[in-house]
């Protein structure tokens, strides 16, 4: 006997002797086992509590089995439906499978055949949901809300991006290393609709110059030394799906004509072919260079940076994005104490202090190391200026954080803190003034007000 099953099965059948026997061999696997003599019973039952799966027969009183079947796959598609048809019906039961059925069988029943077909339909099942949590998994990891950041360019930079994902042009991110392109990539792919097809990254600077022909549209075997086999390019792997070309300009000047061939014509002709082959992709593409700049210098076909730039998304650096290293860190915190099983809580304001004022040359992914690293050190509650490299022991004497002596007057204490933290805002947007009185929800002129009565330099 098989283990106990938690699947549920529904036999409809107006034939009390087939639907007890049915029944009868089910149970004795293990399965939940219900019945129902018409269609129109097995409905009520299905809409009451959805079974895993649903037996009936084709030739019944009140509903055919044809019409239960239209019903079950529009109200509740998870449910997986056998039909049941005499030899004679068999045209029927073929038809019943191009709306949905999963299988059919012949009667008289042979309990062993069904026995087999129906384990089959469990691990289909089970695979088939196993792989659509797999997906949704996917898709949050890449949806937009997992690309974090609150501040108003990342809020502008999120409008174009769902914009753009639910179309199928090309599209060039602009921005420095480490800001994330390859995380908006993902999210514009797991949230179109290629999404159930593959993603490929290329790492345009890291193929050899001799070779990214070969790796990007394949090669048939004996072309050159060394093709001792055909071999698919990674434009044909993507087939369906979305190739993105992370250090585009690195594309050697004399292929760059063939990349434009395969965007403009959806075609590719792999090394040592003669006829094309047709392609169906969307290309991304990424660069933390001027791509403008690179056309003037004769580096990068004109042409083809406008069919690359039909969307251009420039990710704002982390000096453009301040407001949003708190929740950066916060997010690389969870991550990383989640991974190493620690019960860390924060930061200590110090520590956040010097991560806010901190220069990110690296970017996130800078940000992203120095938050694991701190994670590891760290022996306490909260994450403080001990447990981060000790370059941001500098940052902090540069830019201390407001802290009462005791031994000022209320209006010195408050003067220091608004000069202090007047400061802080103003660096975060590198003194630009409108910037700083807007996040300081004043007006511009009572924000010169304020620095000349605190002795803030203007200028």
């Amino acid at each position: 006997m098989r283990e106990l099953m938690v699947e549920r099965i529904l036999v409809v059948d107006d034939e009390q002797i087939i639907r007890e026997s049915l029944s009868f061999v089910l149970k004795k696997e293990g399965y939940q086992v219900e019945e129902a003599a018409n269609g129109k019973e097995a409905l009520g039952r299905q809409e009451g509590r959805p079974f895993d799966v649903v037996i009936t027969d084709i030739e019944m009183p009140e509903m055919r089995g044809t019409e239960l079947l239209e019903h079950i796959t529009k109200r509740t598609p998870e449910t997986f439906v056998i039909m049941i048809t005499a030899f004679g019906s068999i045209e029927t039961a073929i038809a019943a499978l191009r709306k949905g059925a999963y299988d059919y069988v012949l009667k008289p029943i042979d309990f062993d055949d069904i026995l087999h077909r129906i384990r089959k339909l469990i691990d289909h099942r089970a695979l088939s949901l196993e792989n659509s949590l797999l997906r949704q998994e996917i898709n949050r990891t890449y949806d937009f809300d997992q690309i974090i950041g609150q501040s108003q360019s990342m809020r502008s930079v999120f409008q174009i991006i769902k914009r753009v994902a639910s179309s199928d042009g090309t599209v060039l991110i602009t921005g420095k290393s480490g800001t994330g392109k390859e995380l908006v990539a993902r999210a514009i792919h797991y949230n179109s609709k290629r999404k159930q097809k593959r993603f490929v990254a290329i790492n345009c600077g890291a193929i050899v110059e001799t070779l990214f022909e070969s790796e990007l549209f394949g090669h048939k075997k004996g072309s050159f030394t060394g093709a001792t086999t055909d071999k698919d390019g990674l434009f044909k792997v993507a087939e369906g799906g979305t190739v993105f070309l992370d250090e585009v300009s690195e594309i050697p000047f004399h292929l760059q004509v063939k990349l434009l061939r395969a965007i403009e014509q959806k075609e590719i002709i792999p090394v040592g072919y003669t006829d094309a082959i047709t392609i169906d992709l969307r290309i991304i593409a990424a660069t933390n260079r001027n791509l403008r700049q690179e056309v003037e210098n004769s580096k990068f076909r004109e042409d083809l940076f406008y069919r690359l730039n039909v969307v251009e998304i420039d990710l704002p650096s982390l000096s453009e994005r301040r407001d949003d290293i708190p929740l950066l860190c916060q997010h690389f915190l969870e991550v990383y104490k989640k991974q190493m099983g620690r019960a860390i809580q924060g930061f200590t304001n110090e520590a956040m202090s010097a991560l806010m004022q901190y220069q990110w040359k690296g970017e996130v992914r800078e940000l992203e190391n120095v938050i694991e690293r701190a994670v590891i050190f760290c022996d306490r509650d909260f994450i403080g200026l001990e447990h981060l490299p000790e370059y941001f022991r500098q940052v902090a004497s540069q830019h201390p954080v407001f802290s009462p002596t005791g031994q000022q007057t209320l209006r010195e204490a408050v003067k220091a803190f608004e000069r202090t933290y007047i400061e802080q805002v103003l660096s975060q947007h590198e003194r630009n003034k409108e910037a700083t009185a807007q996040a300081l929800g004043v007006s511009l002129s009572s924000l010169y007000r304020k620095m000349e009565e605190l002795d803030i330099p203007t200028r």
